[in-house]
């Protein structure tokens, strides 16, 4: 028996459509190099410390919202801000992959 834990749906699925790609041609896999790893690295760092400062902003924000109105934006700003945050550093990420 292995000691591994079994698998996620997800994590099956993925492995599936990775496997589609590599056997459609579709993808190429190649090694990051040091660099690389280093900016992607940096480049989460920067996300993780956007998202953690906009947190806070929220969470403050929210004290001081006086009505559920105002509740319903400050959390739709949020959900948008962090959608942004993710997606800059997703692309930033993709961006760093192409360049090796």
């Amino acid at each position: 028996m292995s000691d591994e834990e079994p698998k996620s749906a997800l994590e099956l699925a993925m492995e599936r459509l990775k496997k589609q790609d590599r056997d459609a041609g579709v993808v190429e896999e190649r090694p990051l190099t040091g660099e690389q790893r280093a900016a992607i690295a940096e480049a989460k760092n920067v996300a993780e410390a956007k998202m953690a400062e906009r947190e806070i902003l929220h969470h403050a924000a929210l004290r001081r919202a006086a009505d559920a109105d105002a509740l319903a934006v400050l959390k739709e700003e949020f959900r948008r801000d962090r959608e942004r945050i993710t997606y800059d550093r997703d692309k930033k990420i993709e961006e760093i992959r192409k360049k090796g």
